[in-house]
């Protein structure tokens, strides 16, 4: 869980579900991972669980969001506690996300560091729109709705990306890939095959 003295918290369509069990991260080449997932259909406790160890498995990878391809479920739904550039978090449940982002003239790109707890340990530029707003629905099938900027903005495309099957390593130049892949690389017996397992 974030640290005691980080600033509240925004929950506009309610809190995060607890009590979830840590998972392994599923990494990048898993074909889960590479394809559109499936849409959620039922509502049920089935689903708060699923989310529930989402949660948790966000949360002891340090991560500000995940979505269920990442523990390996095939299930279009992300979770996410994530900044916007005024540095307010903003907790919330999507599950078959819609994106919209800016178009014509207020369409700006930002250029930022971006990674994946799928690919651990690695960072590099990747330009996104600065703005982005998100639809679908809750936990409990009610309609939910987030709009954020700056990292918000960010991890509200990267998360309804995994949940289309892609991954932002697609999304950036050979170049900046082939560094991605170095840093990884280096770093990778410090995320073992079970990580964030043992973490929390």
């Amino acid at each position: 869980m974030p640290a005691p003295d980080e600033p509240p918290h925004h929950a506009p369509h309610g809190p995060l579900p607890t009590g979830g069990t840590v998972r392994p991260m599923t990494r990048w080449g898993t074909p889960v991972m590479h394809r559109p997932q499936q849409p959620v259909t039922t509502h049920d406790e089935e689903l708060r669980a699923l989310v529930a160890d989402m949660v948790a498995t966000m949360y002891a990878a340090d991560g500000v969001g995940l979505a269920a391809c990442q523990i390996g479920v095939d299930r279009a739904v992300f979770v996410f506690d994530c900044p916007d550039a005024s540095g307010e978090r903003t907790v919330g449940v999507v599950c078959n996300p819609e994106l919209t982002l800016p178009e014509g003239r207020e369409r700006q790109l930002e250029e930022a560091e971006e990674g994946c707890l799928s690919f651990p340990g690695a960072f590099v530029e990747c330009a996104r729109p600065d703005v982005a707003s998100v639809t679908g629905t809750g936990l409990d099938g009610e309609p939910v709705a987030f709009t954020g900027d700056g990292l918000l903005a960010r991890c509200l495309q990267h998360e309804t990306d995994h949940t289309r099957g892609t991954v932002f390593g697609d999304r950036i130049p050979t170049k900046a890939r082939k560094k991605l892949q170095k840093q990884h690389d280096k770093l990778a017996a410090d995320y073992p095959a079970d990580w964030p397992v043992g973490e929390e």
